[in-house]
């Protein structure tokens, strides 16, 4: 079943590591797109404005295909690394972690960097849930109004939730699936005459 459900985190939350005066804030953010992670920095840099350092690590995707490590001015390999360390893991998914610096006047080295970043990133993962989601698909179908019962019977399933519905000429209703009972929806779908089906971009 692990091509079809993936980990991910229930909401947010947040940890801390202190050490020779230095502060580390870890804060956990569910996310689904790059922008989503962006406009997530973006609000840490902007309330913690007077940190020295704000490092992140991201993996997106039910895959882990998107994923990225910054060290925001730490020397390379310190910060980010060890953040993703701690995603892989919680093998999660769709989450963004932030670790804010205050820095407490003495420097902690590269090993000292290293276990500060990844105490505070698994402090902030330890406080919240990992859940476990469905992976889902999108589709879109386009089918003449006579066949509107059978269509709507079809999606009755519990692994389908309908996203958008337009009646005119044709009718096109747009669904998600859970990927694992895809093949056998499409299928019966595709049984019913004048219907067509594109697949959507999640």
């Amino acid at each position: 079943m692990f091509d079809f459900t993936y980990h991910t985190v229930a909401g947010e939350s947040e940890g801390l590591y202190r050490e020779k005066g230095s502060k580390f804030i870890a804060l956990v953010f569910p996310v689904k797109t790059e922008d989503e992670v962006k406009q997530r920095v973006a609000e840490v840099k902007k309330k913690y404005f007077d940190a020295r350092h704000h490092c992140y690590a991201y993996i997106l995707g039910p895959n882990k295909d998107a994923f990225r490590m910054n060290d925001d001015g730490e020397p390379s390999g310190t910060a980010g690394r060890p953040i993703h360390g701690q995603l892989l893991s919680k093998d999660v998914t769709d989450t963004l972690i932030v670790v804010v610096r205050y820095f407490g006047g003495v420097k902690l080295g590269v090993s000292g960097l290293l276990n500060a970043y990844k105490t505070a990133a698994r402090d902030a993962l330890e406080h919240n849930t990992i859940v476990e989601k469905f992976v889902e698909e999108k589709y879109l179908i386009h089918f003449p109004p006579l066949a509107m019962n059978r269509v709507m019977q079809l999606l009755k399933r519990d692994s389908v939730k309908i996203t958008d519905q337009q009646y005119e000429t044709d009718c096109v209703t747009t669904f998600v699936v859970q990927k694992w009972d895809t093949d056998s929806l499409l299928e019966a779908l595709q049984k019913i005459e004048g219907l067509t089906v594109t697949g959507m971009v999640m």
